[in-house]
């Protein structure tokens, strides 16, 4: 297990099991007026069917500093390589549940 530290001293612990990850090509964003669902989901072509790999729920300001570090770590990746091309814009894309949102 890796411990990672940062300037305020908290060890952070990631099992080896974590740290392989989940594979997700799409995330359904939801929220109320407490929480934010970010549920990772894996679509696989020719399956009619997708699971929801993760599910990670948030406090609308941890939500906002996630949407402030990704910004962050995609303005330095497209400094180094480029910009990233979007195949199909957002909107272009309607979830299968009401009134959720994609990223």
């Amino acid at each position: 297990m890796d411990k990672i530290n940062n300037e305020n001293q908290i060890q952070i612990e990631l099992s080896e099991e974590v740290a392989q990850g989940v594979y997700s090509n799409l995330a359904i964003i939801s929220h109320s007026s407490s929480e934010f669902v970010i549920d990772f989901v894996r679509i696989v072509p020719g399956v009619p069917k997708a699971k929801v790999k993760s599910r990670i729920i948030l406090t609308p300001e941890h939500a906002k500093r996630l949407l402030f570090a990704l910004r962050d770590n995609i303005d330095k990746f497209e400094k180094a390589s480029g910009n990233i091309q979007i195949i199909n814009a957002p909107g272009d894309f309607f979830p299968p549940i009401g009134g959720m949102g994609q990223a």
